[in-house]
């Protein structure tokens, strides 16, 4: 294994350069090592050398979670910012699970890679124009209801 202590203060520019590069490539590999490290329980740590105390941890951080992406997945339906909570829910859960946090980071590459792609000049025009004509659809739509019907308020109904 080579140190570097028995080279001399004297060294090379070839050799200093040489020495950067690997600096470089080894803080390369250490972000990448610490993406690549194992999941830990983000649990205080008296709560962590109790193992049943651990466990009910676990239990309350996955209902609490459960509960967070239950309300998101209402929220789909219902007012308020659905994807928002159902995000939140699963970063509850990364504190505590590893599947949870995976899943969570495959989740934020692939937005980021959508994100992107979104901002591609040809896939932005093309969704400008795909809106364009869908607005001129339902308003041509729209215009044949009025002209067809007409425009009759629920509380002019008269009774048939």
């Amino acid at each position: 294994m080579n140190t570097g202590s028995d080279r001399g203060t004297h060294g090379s520019a070839a050799e200093d350069a040489a020495t950067e590069a690997t600096a470089a490539s080894d803080a390369g590999t250490a972000a990448e090592a610490a993406e690549e490290t194992p999941h830990v329980s983000k649990a205080p740590a008296f709560i962590k050398r109790n193992r049943s105390l651990h466990l009910s941890w676990q239990v309350g951080v996955f209902i609490v979670g459960l509960a967070v992406i239950g309300a998101g997945i209402a929220m789909l339906v219902l007012p308020g910012p659905g994807w928002v909570a159902i995000f939140a829910g699963l970063a509850i859960w990364a504190t505590e699970f590893a599947w949870a946090h995976l899943v969570l980071r495959w989740t934020r590459r692939k937005v980021t890679e959508a994100a992107q792609k979104a901002l591609d000049p040809k896939v932005r025009r093309r969704n400008i124009i795909l809106t364009s004509v869908g607005l001129a659809v339902a308003g041509a739509l729209i215009g044949f209801y009025l002209w067809k019907y007409g425009l009759v308020m629920p509380w002019s109904l008269k009774d048939q």
